[in-house]
């Protein structure tokens, strides 16, 4: 309120649609199935890849970076993958087409998707709210290369798996 007993939000936010100002962005406490969703990324590994440099740090990355993709390629006789930036994806789907995307999943390795398949809907739907809550974050991760194309470094090699 200001000294006349009118309040100045209209003032406020008049001033800020001039300016082209956006307000601050909202860093509420996530809800339940937010902390849920950290959890099991955390838990299922989902750092391990999608978090640049997560397994040689021990885990000790700031979550700003968490599931923002990585340039590490994964390389074997399926070619070179590369982990996806998982909060620029998610924010391309609904909940809805998370759960029938998550479900129907079907990666090249080492991405562990058959795991991912059978994941509760409470459970992919929690993930799906912490990755939202983190929001858009870092850039594209590197395209897919075939098995035929040499990767630029770093990358590691996995050997064709013996015969059965």
């Amino acid at each position: 309120m200001n000294r006349n007993g009118k309040s100045s939000a209209p003032i406020i936010a008049l001033l800020l649609a001039l300016g082209g100002l956006q307000p601050a962005p909202s860093h509420a406490e996530p809800d339940a199935d937010t902390a849920r969703g950290r959890y099991l990324v955390q838990i299922g590994g989902c750092n391990d890849c999608h978090t640049p440099g997560y397994l040689l740090a021990e885990g000790k990355v700031p979550e700003a970076l968490w599931l923002t993709g990585s340039d590490f390629g994964w390389r074997g006789p399926w070619g070179t993958t590369y982990a996806t930036n998982l909060r620029n994806r998610l924010q391309e789907f609904s909940q809805d087409q998370w759960l029938d995307y998550a479900r129907q999943l079907h990666a090249r390795p080492p991405m562990p998707w058959f795991m991912l398949n059978q994941m509760k809907t409470e459970d992919l739907a929690a993930i799906y709210a912490y990755v939202r809550h983190l929001g858009p974050a870092g850039t594209a991760a590197p395209a897919y290369l075939p098995p035929d194309v040499e990767p630029p470094p770093p990358y590691a090699s996995f050997p064709p798996p013996p015969p059965q």
